[in-house]
């Protein structure tokens, strides 16, 4: 096995540089997405649906309990997931595909505070220092 030359060297770095900036391009306009935003944005869901289906029974039970029929309780049982599931299918994670960080699970409400962590201006407070040296 013989060692590349530079030529082929060059080529093969040329060529894996033209790769990188194709898939950094795809990422900032939206058509490639970090594997960790996406599993951050799956779990998020999933932990969603697994809250609004544990809480149809505590949602339900008052209500069911008042009913005399079987049909009223599967009304009530059917309006509790129908609205379960109309929640979650409005659900939209935001993935933040143009951030080149990787952080998972960024989104919409991550950011409320941001105004509060911004770095504050530094003015002085109070009277002016007197200026030293300037004596008459």
């Amino acid at each position: 096995m013989t060692a590349p030359t530079y030529e082929e060297a060059r080529a093969r770095k040329v060529a894996a540089e033209a790769q990188i900036a194709e898939l950094e391009l795809a990422k900032v306009q939206g058509e490639l997405v970090i594997a960790e935003d996406v599993v951050s944005a799956w779990s998020d869901t999933l932990s969603s649906l697994k809250a609004k289906i544990i809480s149809i029974p505590s949602k339900a039970a008052p209500i069911v309990a008042s009913e005399d029929s079987a049909g009223g309780c599967q009304k009530v049982l059917d309006e509790l997931i129908r609205e379960a599931l109309e929640e979650l299918s409005n659900y939209d994670p935001k993935i933040d595909a143009a951030n080149t960080q990787g952080t998972p699970g960024t989104s919409e409400e991550s950011d409320v505070g941001a105004e509060a962590a911004s770095t504050p201006k530094r003015k002085r407070v109070g009277r002016p220092r007197k200026t030293a040296g300037l004596s008459k």
